[in-house]
């Protein structure tokens, strides 16, 4: 159980609230470049961290996020005019750049020197990997962007959906690889043989032991479960600052995958997954898809981008017939499962009534990292990678061991390092 004051902590990221300064110390993905696709396009409404904010491509393609409210009267820019550089509010015609400096000042005098003193706030963007990613924090000069492997190689593919609960339940999922034997699990059927997968030794031994340990850039975990010829199967993720996850689906050394739980507010988030496996096609006939569920186009509100069809309303579209001949669920995708219960447990998790077990060993470490980087931010010292975005450099997936492997971390340092290639392996999960 968590004391009251720390679930608070953990959950709260608005302006002046220790885990919103702890990520805006950070560079944070605020929506994908196609959400803007041309010089002077019509502005999007982008809530992050409790903030909204108005994003728009500018004259020359520059992208610039603005305070929602003209410092005017305060009229949203959302109904700007996004013209020659600058978008201008229609009520008086105030008009700023994306550095936020007001440029044209039209109801004021010619004489006058006012605009020179007007600036609305404005955060610098960058686009790297078909995402924009804002720095929201307090130096002058942004640190460096994260050297996260996923969006700096080629043939990676993004797919982004709202969770409408708190950031911190959305990420744990990602950390909690015990679920995936019971909540993503299909009902065996008989002649079924699938002796020697990985998902066979999930099945069998559904309790992995679990070893954790804290790294430069967050947290790990390595679950493992026992597998053929004195070898244990290692399922080995990470947590990396402030709110990304690499799940340990598929091979260690060849997947290259990151996800992102982005805040919108304390009860909305982003998940933004990036990597060579995220599945979008559509799923086959009788199977069970993956990734991105269907989506509502998107609309123009603050919570009206990237929402799933699915959702509490109509119970994520849970089949009773399904859960009790298919799959251990019911429901369409492993998207769904992770959506349905999840958002089940509340807007914001009340986790002093939780009863957590040493499964849950991941969980806890990294709510403790977290904790403690933001009360050490409030003494002056610097968050994990902010200033060494190198330390983003790791990959996550399965492996399998020797029982007798002393150190599990240094036994898979090579496999766990991006930007190695390792011809030796195949992408396939081994069968």
């Amino acid at each position: 159980m968590l004391p009251q004051e720390e679930n608070e902590l953990l959950s709260r990221v608005g302006p002046g609230t220790p885990m919103g300064e702890l990520m805006r110390q950070y560079w944070i993905p605020a929506g994908l470049s196609s959400e803007l696709p041309e010089p002077d396009c019509a502005p999007v409404r982008i809530k992050l961290l409790c903030e909204e904010l108005i994003g728009f491509r500018d004259t020359d393609g520059k992208v610039g996020l603005l305070d929602n409210h003209c410092p005017h009267r305060r009229a949203s820019l959302f109904f700007g005019r996004n013209e020659e550089c600058g978008l201008r509010c229609v009520y008086h015609g105030w008009k700023f750049d994306v550095e936020g400096n007001c440029v044209d000042m039209p109801s004021e005098p010619a004489e006058s020197n006012f605009k020179d003193k007007v600036k609305i706030k404005a955060y610098p963007v960058e686009e790297r990997g078909g995402i924009m990613w804002t720095y929201m924090g307090p130096r002058q000069t942004a640190p460096p962007l994260p050297e996260l492997e996923p969006i700096m190689v080629d043939g990676t593919r993004i797919n982004i959906f709202m969770r409408e609960c708190n950031w911190m339940q959305a990420l744990e999922g990602d950390i909690d690889t015990v679920h995936v034997s019971f909540l993503h699990s299909s009902l065996p059927k008989p002649g079924d043989n699938d002796s020697g997968k990985w998902t066979r030794i999930q099945r069998d031994t559904k309790a992995a032991k679990f070893a954790v340990a804290d790294t430069d850039f967050g947290t790990m975990y390595g679950a493992y479960r026992p597998a053929d010829d004195d070898t244990y199967y290692w399922r080995i993720a990470n947590f990396l600052f402030p709110f990304y996850t690499m799940t340990p689906t598929g091979v260690l050394g060849k997947e290259i995958r990151v996800r992102a739980w982005v805040p919108i507010d304390d009860t909305h988030t982003f998940g933004i997954g990036i990597g060579r496996r995220v599945q979008l096609a559509p799923t086959p006939p009788g199977g069970r898809g993956v990734g991105e569920s269907e989506q509502i186009p998107n609309g123009t509100g603050w919570y009206d981008r990237f929402r799933l069809v699915a959702d509490r309303s109509n119970d994520y579209l849970l089949d009773r017939e399904q859960q009790k001949t298919l799959t251990f669920s019911g429901l369409p995708s492993i998207t769904l499962d992770d959506q349905a219960v999840t958002t089940s447990m509340g807007e914001i998790e009340d986790r002093t009534k939780e009863r957590l077990g040493t499964s849950d060993s991941m969980i806890i470490k990294t709510r403790r990292r977290l904790i403690n980087a933001a009360r050490d931010l409030r003494e002056g010292i610097t968050p994990p990678g902010v200033d060494n975005p190198e330390v983003y450099g790791v990959r996550s997936g399965g492996v399998v061991l020797p029982r007798d492997t002393e150190d599990w971390v240094q036994a898979t340092k090579n496999l766990r390092t991006a930007w190695l290639h390792h011809p030796e392996l195949d992408n396939a999960v081994p069968d």
